[in-house]
């Protein structure tokens, strides 16, 4: 199973990215294989359509699983169409490397 991981850099030692849509980078946690992928966000900048546009590149993945600091209303929804769970953490000093240990149990 794929996970995508919303976070400010593209190392494991990067802060989680409280924002879904906006997020710099996405890391994608392969639970299977236990490699980590960082996908650049093109949508960090767009003027409108950033958490539609997020989900379409995520759900493309295809990811199971996302983790983020917060999801916005119209996110929600097609998430749930698309039957990808979404795991919020409040934790804003939450490491990328952090939350994989907490995925993997």
């Amino acid at each position: 199973m794929k996970v995508a991981i919303t976070s400010s850099g593209n190392t494991l030692k990067s802060t989680l990215d409280k924002r879904f849509g906006r997020c710099s980078f996405f890391a994608i946690y392969d639970t299977l294989t236990e490699k980590v992928e960082f996908i650049p966000n093109p949508n960090k900048d767009a003027e409108e359509g950033a958490g539609p546009a997020s989900v379409q590149l995520v759900a493309s993945v295809p990811v199971e699983k996302i983790v983020s600091g917060e999801f916005g209303f119209k996110i929600k929804s097609l998430l749930v169409e698309l039957k990808i769970q979404m795991i919020v953490v409040k934790d804003d000093d939450k490491i990328i490397e952090d939350i994989i240990q907490l995925l993997k149990h």
